[in-house]
């Protein structure tokens, strides 16, 4: 499967057109200093400091210069940090700079209210929920797919051997772990029989464990494992990667029929000292243009238009999209009575059944593998 090259510049003339074109009839009815050669992101009278996690680096090594084109943001100059996202969210809670923050889960930000760093009503300062964009779960296999690999079924297969990334520092690992349990466990309905699945597949199965999914991807991309779980954006990537590998290096993905709807939250710092700026910044994540960048990364956009306009560059038949949302309502039911009456819901319930210090997940996780 191929999301195929990058649009020739006319191509994307004509897609942003088409896209600004519907935004009216709805309303109506690179690189960064770090890097040689990279584009000086840094110059400017005014300065924000991003922390994200590390897979949308490449998104944003456009959307920042593409901010500092608008009269918006001519004069902000940016320091950018990527890793990965818990260990990211954990910085900016020891007081790490940072004015605007990008992770990969939900409660990586959390952990920031609670440090009283991002103010409790975050997901209302912005559309969707704070989130400017997502992806779903792939799975990363070898050209030509010689394991045979299809489905969440097919990892467990004997021999076969799986990267993905510690979901103990890992917002990534997270996301590929409750693709298959979700989709083994009927959204949580039968938790014991996803809690299985993964159990099996840490102790037989992975033996590479990165910390952050860029680092999975590089362990991949190295030639470790047979498949690398991973976000839709990555398989997109390394597929466009293929023009320049070696027969041996070369990759394609497949999107599962089931898998999961990843939600990558972004919020400003409330101790900012340019909270307008990193407001503004935030705002242009959600723009056409900015939407649009998103899209031709390898990232789902959230913007009706976009989304319309960028159908053909996300190619897959899913026949079932679990969200956390609903899944979170599976997992807290019967909640109430510790929870002040009221039953935990989205990823509070996620984390506590799974991924928490007492969660499911990480039990199997620190004993290799046992339930």
């Amino acid at each position: 499967m191929s999301a195929g090259r990058k649009p020739p510049r006319g191509t994307r003339v004509l897609v942003s057109l088409l896209v600004l074109a519907m935004v009216f009839v709805a309303g109506c009815g690179g690189g960064s200093t770090d890097e040689p050669g990279g584009v000086d992101i840094s110059s400017g009278d005014r300065h924000l400091d991003l922390v994200a996690y590390a897979v949308p680096k490449i998104g944003f090594d456009e959307i920042i210069p593409a901010f500092r084109d608008t009269p918006e943001g001519h004069d902000i100059g940016f320091s950018a940090s990527y890793g990965a996202s818990g260990d990211q969210s954990r910085k900016v809670a020891r007081r790490v700079p940072a004015d605007v923050v990008n992770f990969s889960v939900e409660p990586d930000i959390t952990r920031l209210v609670k440090a009283d760093l991002v103010d409790e009503d975050w997901k209302k300062q912005a559309p969707n929920n704070s989130t400017p964009f997502g992806s779903v779960v792939a799975l990363v296999v070898r050209k030509g797919n010689p394991k045979g690999i299809r489905d969440w079924d097919d990892l467990l297969k004997p021999g076969v051997q799986v990267v993905t990334p510690n979901p103990g520092s890992s917002g990534s690992a997270k996301w590929n772990l409750l693709a298959p349990y979700a989709a083994i466990s009927n959204g949580g309905r039968d938790s014991q029989a996803g809690l299985d699945y993964v159990s099996e597949l840490v102790r037989d199965h992975i033996k590479v464990v990165p910390k952050s999914g860029r680092e999975a991807t590089t362990a991949f991309e190295q030639g470790q494992g047979d498949v690398l779980i991973s976000y839709e954006n990555e398989a997109i990537m390394l597929d466009k990667a293929n023009a320049g590998a070696g027969p041996n290096s070369q990759v394609e993905y497949v999107i599962p029929p089931q898998t999961f709807k990843i939600e990558n939250p972004v919020a400003v710092v409330n101790t900012s000292d340019d909270i307008a700026g990193a407001r503004t910044f935030v705002d242009f994540l959600f723009t056409p243009e900015a939407q649009l960048i998103w899209a031709e990364q390898g990232f789902r956009p959230v913007d009706p238009a976009v989304i319309e306009a960028t159908r053909d560059l996300f190619p897959g038949d899913i026949a079932k999209l679990w969200t956390i949302a609903e899944l979170g309502k599976v997992l807290g039911e019967g909640t109430a009575e510790d929870n002040d009456g009221k039953d935990l819901t989205g990823w509070k319930a996620v984390d506590e059944a799974l991924f928490g210090k007492k969660g499911a997940i990480t039990k199997i996780y620190d004993s290799g593998g046992k339930q």
